[in-house]
């Protein structure tokens, strides 16, 4: 039995206001029709035969789907960063949008006050899901042309304690690098130490051969683009120089512009250990600028499939 969907508007289509009504039946069938645009694969199988159960009938939840193939029966959560999850999937499609069209992120707790979720607990574990299917590795392609490489060092306003706080390398905070490719895609991962091995090992790995590697002044850039076609340029910082010709790193420092206001203006403190998510979060945003709210929720909800994230793992 093949199924067909109703009708419904394009979540691609839909304001925040729209988002915001949305009814069960439409989050799932939204949900449903992203994730299979053609036709309905069993999750356990991959069998194309599938027959929708009626829920008084057959004495089923709603969404239920039974495969034909092997028999096992599923929704449209089975398999996904949802799989498990009691918040309804209404909520998961307002969170979805809400994190795609803020800019600089938006908070736990507001989205706790904003799906009347009741605890805060699962607005946290919520987001960082949502994070996880923002993620976006492997590249579908390598960067390359001229790709702009900065590092900055990222958490809140230090406490006003009477100590004086380093800044830059001397920093407590962790070290986060960019890698950006000039009106195109960012990749953008924290580090462990700041040094020469660790930002060429980066680089390399995605980045194109045919690129020009372009930096500050930091030694630990030095010989980082001696397996590069256009070689490594560099502007020096510490002489007031931020532009000479094409030479610039201002694009990576755009970006690094929304990461921090999105740490001091929304999330205020951000644990090193969960930072590679919202590293990902904003350059999922970054990768996406150029399309409306909507097709940028899409473009999230197309990742959910295949990944997991444990709250006793992530919390331990």
């Amino acid at each position: 039995m093949k199924y067909i969907p109703p009708k419904f508007n394009k979540l691609s289509e839909m304001a925040a206001i729209d988002v915001g009504r949305l009814t069960e039946d439409e989050a799932r069938v939204i949900l449903e029709n992203i994730r299979w645009p053609n036709s309905i694969a069993c999750p356990h199988c991959g069998g194309l035969s599938i027959t929708r159960l009626n829920s008084q009938s057959d004495k089923t939840r709603d969404g239920v789907i039974q495969c034909n193939d092997c028999r096992k029966q599923f929704t449209v959560t089975v398999g996904t960063i949802m799989q498990g999850s009691h918040i309804t999937l209404r909520q998961w499609v307002q969170a979805f949008y809400s994190m795609c069209s803020h800019k600089k992120g938006v908070s736990a707790l507001q989205l706790q006050r904003n799906l009347g979720l009741h605890s805060y607990k699962s607005a946290w574990f919520l987001c960082h899901r949502i994070r996880k299917a923002m993620s976006q590795e492997p590249l579908a392609g390598m960067l390359k042309g001229t790709v702009e490489v900065d590092e900055t060092y990222v958490g809140g306003k230090p406490r006003k304690d009477g100590t004086k706080h380093k800044r830059g390398a001397g920093t407590k905070k962790p070290p986060v690098l960019a890698i950006v490719e000039r009106n195109g895609k960012a990749v953008s991962r924290p580090l462990d130490v700041v040094n020469h091995k660790n930002l060429k090992s980066a680089v390399e790995a995605v980045v194109s051969r045919q690129s020009t590697i372009m930096s500050d002044e930091l030694h630990s850039y030095c010989g980082i683009g001696q397996n590069f076609e256009g070689g490594h340029k560099s502007v020096k910082h510490s002489a007031g120089e931020y532009v000479n010709g094409d030479i610039s790193t201002n694009t990576a420092e755009s970006y690094f512009a929304l990461l921090k206001r999105g740490v001091t203006g929304t999330f205020h403190h951000i644990s090193k250990k969960h930072l590679v998510r919202y590293c990902d979060e904003f350059a999922f945003r970054w990768n996406q600028r150029e399309v409306t709210d909507g097709q940028r929720t899409v473009a999230a909800i197309q990742g959910i499939e295949g990944k997991k994230l444990n709250y006793n793992k992530i919390t331990n």
